[in-house]
């Protein structure tokens, strides 16, 4: 079980940081970090996690699916997330290191209508509200996400 979730882990995170059209080339990058998996687990994985392959003006490629990616992507991204503090005009989520991009993307495409925008750097998140009377509320939905719920 270890190594499945090290595999999406990976997954998820080739898939975010390069643009990829095909199982086939997610297939090689996976090889290449030294998951020696089939196409079979790696389609189920994809479809287990909510990523979809879907058109753009560049072609094809892989994207973690907005309403599909469930209950597993959500826990993934938890995992990520280490801390959420806030002052009294803005929201930071703390992540481990290398994975704040990461985050932000999936805090983007919740498309939370309380939040205008993130900014990511190496191990942070900075969350802007659209008003600062919803800060509270944006840290308890980001604190649920941390928590795996």
């Amino acid at each position: 079980m270890v190594k499945k979730n090290q595999r999406q882990f990976i997954i998820k995170q080739i898939i975010q940081e390069e643009r990829i059209e095909n199982q086939e080339k997610l297939l090689k990058r996976l090889h290449q970090r030294g998951f020696k998996t089939t196409q079979a687990t790696l389609s189920r994985d994809l479809h287990k996690m909510g990523i979809i392959r879907v058109p753009t003006q560049e072609g094809y490629r892989y994207v973690i699916a907005e309403e599909e990616g469930g209950h597993s992507f959500r826990k993934l991204v938890g995992m990520e997330i280490l801390s959420i503090l806030h002052n009294e005009s803005m929201v930071v989520v703390k992540t481990i290191t290398g994975r704040a991009q990461g985050v932000a993307l999936f805090i983007d495409q919740l498309k939370n209508p309380y939040i205008l925008a993130t900014l990511a750097g190496e191990n942070a998140v900075l969350v802007i509200p659209d008003s600062v009377s919803r800060i509270t509320q944006i840290e308890d939905d980001l604190k649920k996400i941390a928590s795996g719920g």
